[in-house]
């Protein structure tokens, strides 16, 4: 009885497409992508004739998932695209990477660079904050003893 796993964390997206590249360029999957409408949605999110479509990412390891979703009707809301650590809310999305350095690397060939800079804790973790695409911070960490 309870909460036997966690599933997936759902983040509200603007520009799809843009937020699932930058996703999968940090080597998230994409395990389906559709629209989603009708009796169960507005049941369950409590906004009548809504439509939006998601795409659901996986890392290739398994685990917990991430659902993008971008919202076809009714208009999206903005959000605080510049939220600093301490503001509440969701904070981050937090991946465990390889390779700290290459990761932060590959992200700013993109245009997304870091919130601070890559801290280290103790001898056990190597960790930088990336702003992404619409705001998103995504928490990388590297362990390293």
């Amino acid at each position: 009885m309870g909460i036997t796993q966690f599933d997936h964390v759902g983040v509200t997206v603007r520009d799809l497409d843009l937020v699932t590249d930058f996703f999968v360029a940090l080597g998230l999957e994409i395990e389906g992508r559709q629209f989603v409408e009708g009796e169960f949605i507005d049941t369950v999110i409590a906004i009548p004739d809504s439509r939006t479509e998601i795409v659901m990412l996986k890392a290739p390891g398994g685990g917990t998932g991430v659902e993008l979703s971008s919202f076809v009707r009714p208009d999206p809301v903005e959000g605080s695209p510049a939220a600093e650590a301490n503001e509440l809310g969701l904070r981050s999305l937090a991946f465990q990477v390889d390779d700290i350095d290459a990761q932060v690397e590959r992200v700013a060939e993109e245009g997304y660079g870091l919130v601070g800079g890559i801290g280290q804790y103790e001898n056990i973790w190597r960790m930088a904050y990336v702003r992404g695409p619409e705001g998103i911070i995504v928490a990388l960490a590297e362990r390293i003893g």
